[in-house]
This record gives C-alpha cells, sequence and structure tokens, in this order.
C-alpha cells in the first residue's frame, strides 16, 4: 500500500506538501466514501428481550381498583411536587412532547436531568402489561419521575409464568423479587398512597407505584371484548384510570402489538416499551470508519508531526473532524488520482488525534491461512482480528461479506502458527429460520452440528486452500484437518453461565439473534488473554420480538465504541458470488 515517506527520527516534522492531497479544483468526495459522520452516542440502556407468553383465559379478579379515595386511591401530585423532565431540550423554553411520543422519552436513563421543577403539570400515570415486565424485570425503575399501576391481573398471570428454567421464568421471578422488596420497606398503613419506587435504593425512579385493590367501574365492548381475557380486563383498568383521573395522562405500556391495537381503537393511550432499544429507528449504526474529505490536508498546519515505529507510521492530526473520531476507529483517504492512505485512530487528546497505518492484508505476504483481503472493509476486519491489543471484534454486514471466512482464518493462524491462543471456541444461537426439526441425538458438540454448517463450509474452503499450498500428499492434508479438527470446539450456549475461558479464541455467529443479556453472559465468559468475536446480519434476524434497535450486537457495538480493546467494522460488499450479491439488493 503506497504511503507518504515516512521520517527515520520520531516527532520530526514532515512537510505537508509531502502527503496525500487532492487540488481543490477537481475535490470531489470519493462514490464509495460515506458522507454521514458516525452516530452520537447515545445513553447505554439495558434490555431483556423475551418472548411474550400466552394469555390464560382465567376469571376476572374479585379486586379490580381503587377508586378515588378508596383503598389505593391515586394522588394527582401538583407542579412542584413533580421531579424535574429526564431529558433537556436545547432550548428551555420548549414545551414537553405530546401524548403520543415513545415511552423512551420517561422510560430511559437520565443523563441530563436538571433541578428546575417541571411546570407542565402532572405526572404520567403508565399502567403496564404483563410481558413487559416478563421483557424487563428492572422495568419498574425505568419510569423516573412518572408513577406505575398494575392491576392484580398482572401478578396472577406472572405467579402461572414463574415455573421453569427459560428466561422468561427468570424475569418473572425477578421482578416478583423486586415488587416484594418495595412492598416490605414501606409501613402496611402507608401503601394505599403508592409505594415509593426509591424505597430499595434507585435514584433514578422518583414516582410511586400503585396496586389494584378494587372493583373500577369501566365499560367497554363486552360481546366483542369477552372479560374472562386478561388482555381486556388490563383494558377495563386503563379505561377506568382514565375515567376517574381528567386531568392526569394513562398510557398503557405493552409490548403486545395487537393489544395497544386495541387500546387506540377504543380511545386509549397506549405506547411500546422502548428502554431495550440501543438505537432509535431514525438513527445509524455506528460503521466503524471514517473517510477524510477532500480538502482534509488543506486544513492541516503546514508541518505535520510524524514518526515511525517498527512497521507502521504515525501521524498527527488537528482540527474539527477530531471530534468525530473514536479510538480504534479506521481513518482513510481515497481520491482519484492521489495516493490512498489507510488508518486506525490510537490516541485523542483535545483537537489532536494520532492515526497508525494499516498493514497491508490484501497483499499474499499478510495473508492470513492463505486468506487475502479483497476490499477495503475486510483488511480493517483483518487488522482487528490479528492484533493482540484488541480483545473484542465486531463484525456486521450482509450475507457474503465474509464475516466467517475471516474470522476463522485468522483465528487459526493465531492458534496454530503464531499459538497466540490455545484453541477456538465457536458457537451461535440456535433459532430456527422455518419449522423446528425436534430433538438431535449425540453429544453437546453433534447436537450443534447441523448448526454449525457455516463453519463446515469455511472449514473445506481453508484446508483446500492449505492442501494446494502443501506438497505433503493425501496423507498430510488428512494430517492436516484432524489437526484444525482438534483445536477447534463447537460449545453450546446454553451451558455457557459460570465458565471461564482463558487463552481462547472465541467465535459467536449469528450473534444478531442473541438479546443483550445473552450477549452479556457470553463475553463475561472472557478470562486472561481471551479474544471474542461477534458477527452478524442485523438484516437477518429470526429471533420473536427482537428487532434492529433492541438486538445484542446492536447493542455491543454502541456501547463498547471508543474502548481502547474493541474494534467494529461493517463489512459492505459481498465477496461470497455474484449471484449472492444480486439476491441480497433486490430480495
Amino acid at each position: 500500500m503506497p504511503l507518504p515517506p515516512p521520517p527515520k527520527k520520531r516527532a520530526s516534522v514532515l512537510p505537508i506538501a509531502s502527503l496525500p492531497r487532492a487540488s481543490k479544483s477537481n475535490a470531489t468526495p470519493s462514490p464509495q466514501a460515506p458522507e454521514d459522520a458516525p452516530a452520537t452516542p447515545l445513553p447505554a440502556v439495558q434490555a431483556r428481550p423475551a418472548r411474550k407468553s400466552a394469555r390464560l383465559l382465567t376469571a376476572p379478579s374479585a379486586a379490580q381498583a381503587a377508586a378515588p379515595g378508596h383503598g389505593a386511591a391515586l394522588q394527582v401530585q401538583t407542579s412542584s411536587e413533580v421531579a424535574a423532565p429526564s431529558r433537556v431540550r436545547a432550548k428551555a423554553e420548549k414545551e414537553l412532547p405530546p401524548a403520543t411520543s415513545p415511552v423512551r422519552k420517561a422510560a430511559t436513563r437520565s443523563t441530563a436531568r436538571t433541578a428546575k421543577a417541571k411546570d407542565q403539570g402532572p405526572s404520567k400515570l403508565f399502567v403496564l402489561d404483563t410481558n413487559v415486565l416478563m421483557h424487563d424485570p428492572t422495568c419498574l425503575f425505568r419510569f423516573e419521575e412518572h408513577d406505575i399501576y398494575l392491576a392484580l391481573i398482572v401478578l396472577e398471570e406472572m405467579d402461572s409464568h414463574k415455573k421453569g428454567s427459560n428466561e422468561v421464568a427468570r424475569n418473572v421471578r425477578q421482578a416478583s423479587r423486586t415488587l416484594d422488596a418495595l412492598v416490605a420497606a414501606v409501613p402496611k398503613d402507608e401503601l394505599t398512597s403508592g409505594l415509593p419506587l426509591n424505597a430499595t435504593g434507585s435514584k433514578e425512579a422518583t414516582g410511586r407505584l400503585f396496586f389494584q385493590t378494587e372493583v373500577l367501574d369501566y365499560s367497554l365492548p363486552t360481546q366483542a371484548l369477552p372479560q374472562g381475557k386478561a388482555d381486556n380486563q388490563i383494558l377495563g383498568v386503563v379505561a377506568a384510570l382514565e375515567k376517574y383521573h381528567p386531568g392526569r395522562e394513562v398510557v398503557l405500556v405493552s409490548k403486545d402489538i395487537n393489544m395497544r391495537v386495541k387500546a387506540r381503537a377504543l380511545g386509549l393511550s397506549a405506547e411500546d416499551y422502548e428502554n431495550d432499544k440501543a438505537l432509535d429507528d431514525d438513527e445509524v449504526l455506528y460503521n466503524g470508519a471514517l473517510v477524510l474529505p477532500a480538502n482534509f490536508w488543506d486544513t492541516q498546519p503546514e508541518d505535520i508531526e510524524s514518526w515511525k515505529e517498527g512497521a507502521h507510521t504515525f501521524y498527527r492530526v488537528h482540527g474539527p473532524l477530531v471530534q468525530q473520531m473514536l479510538i480504534n476507529q479506521f481513518v482513510y483517504f481515497e481520491q482519484p488520482g492521489e495516493t490512498s492512505l489507510y488508518t486506525r485512530v490510537v490516541e485523542i487528546r483535545g483537537d489532536s488525534a494520532v492515526l497508525k497505518t494499516l498493514r497491508d492484508c490484501t497483499h499474499p505476504k499478510q495473508a492470513a491461512w492463505g486468506v487475502t483481503a479483497r476490499n477495503r472493509e475486510q483488511n480493517f476486519a483483518m487488522n482487528l482480528l490479528l492484533d493482540p491489543e484488541i480483545d473484542l471484534v465486531t463484525l456486521a454486514g450482509n450475507a457474503g461479506t465474509g464475516k466467517t471466512l475471516l474470522a476463522l482464518a485468522c483465528g487459526l493462524t493465531q492458534v496454530l502458527d503464531e499459538r497466540r491462543y490455545s484453541e477456538i471456541i465457536m458457537t451461535r444461537a440456535t433459532v430456527s429460520v422455518g419449522e423446528d426439526i425436534g430433538f438431535l441425538p449425540g453429544t453437546e458438540e453433534e447436537k450443534m452440528g447441523p448448526w454449525m454448517g457455516a463453519l463446515d463450509d469455511n472449514l473445506e474452503f481453508l484446508t483446500k486452500n492449505a492442501s494446494q499450498n502443501s506438497s505433503a500428499g493425501e496423507w498430510g492434508r488428512a494430517a492436516t484437518n484432524d489437526l484444525i479438527r482438534s483445536r477447534i470446539k463447537i460449545k453450546s450456549m446454553n451451558f455457557m453461565r459460570g465458565r471461564t475461558f482463558m487463552n481462547k479464541y472465541v467465535i459467536i455467529d449469528e450473534a444478531q439473534n442473541l438479546t443483550p443479556k445473552q450477549m452479556k453472559t457470553l463475553i463475561t465468559r472472557a478470562g486472561p488473554g481471551t479474544k471474542i468475536v461477534c458477527m452478524g446480519n442485523l438484516a437477518q434476524i429470526d429471533t420473536p420480538y427482537l428487532t434492529e434497535g433492541s438486538s445484542g450486537l446492536t447493542s455491543v457495538v454502541d456501547k463498547f465504541k471508543g474502548w481502547p480493546h474493541s474494534g467494529h467494522i461493517t463489512l459492505a460488499r459481498g465477496e461470497r458470488s455474484r449471484l449472492a450479491d444480486f439476491a441480497a439488493d433486490v430480495l
């Protein structure tokens, strides 16, 4: 890869004229260069998505809700009693969002809370559906200054789903323990005024929790909505609370799309629980690369600092563009007729950043197990995979971009050739595209075999490459296959909890089908000297109730960006075949 000639002494001065420069007359951006800067990081949020359990057809509970002045009656807070809103607008004179704004406006971590009291009226009252507690057992503390109302039918449904070892049952048991702690922290005679949500130490939740204790008077089309169904009973509670508290906004929060549609058809406010989303729908996921504009070198000082360490050259750049850079982000310069420059950000201090040139993995001498990079993004990915200082690598991209092949080739090189890691451990989410084929026989690896077709396909390609470059004959090829197989272990995610992987190269395939909680479980298995590679295609999510914004892969990419020991790159160009590339574009 042609680069400017580096000076021989450290911290020497390099004339700006010797760097790649685009002329002002034809300084047009490259057609392959992205025009947008990386998305601004959002406040970190937690999520535990879970499949909504089927409703049980139970008889209506005798106790439904408390009317004002009876039992657990709700108290409308005045403006002086309500905490400040969670998000501060750029202009203080702007009003709060309308009633149809997403729940995320309230159900999120506060990062810009003011001490000024809110003067737009009383706080909202959120009525939670059962599936919200099954989805996120800590959701009670995600609504900040707003109050929460739980119908007793919700507790009944939680009780019927608490048994089992799946994630839904675990979330229900955790939510039940949280409710028990809140009830125990308040004297019995004060329960009628609501339970303070900060009684157990949560500083973000300043509202109160109310339980239904009496039957509410509401009118719903009973012939169309049978009252024996739990969903319809919760809708009745929402309708009654709106009737009893006309000056307060009552909002139903549910992960069930049909229930939200029914609520809106009845004229009730309903919203989705969006605290699990790492990114909003209109935001772009961090892609790990930043293109330098055509006039970038014109904005630099006449003399630019540069030095050489080993095979790498370092450049210190200045300017407002540094504010958009992140540690381990790839920064490149490409212009027609000019020398290209491919670097990675290794240091940021104020308005200056240090860029480090990359190893050229497109050259056969820099190949990993016979595999070379075929495009710019693959070169970036191989630099991350082969760097021992990077502990976590996330690769995203469409089908056929080479994610699994690159991760496996770089892993074999570091395990068998460089002896940096002891073995490769590969796992993936066992989520099928179509109908489930049932139980599989055999050991753990034999059960995971049908899910590891991608591993077998890529190993066949790599071993074929190795045999072509070797003169050992058939016996040598068989020995190579046995050696490779002995260093690759296939593990199921179901048995990962409690384990510690030391000096391993861990590959997590199809990570887009994992929840943030599952990703946390897998990544925290890493011990000393372990590297974890997460790969996935956000356009192929097969797990129910997971979206591109709430996927565990999205959460990891968003929360780890800028960490000195992690890196991310989105592979853009398919290299599998022309048929696969065209199908990915048009289908």
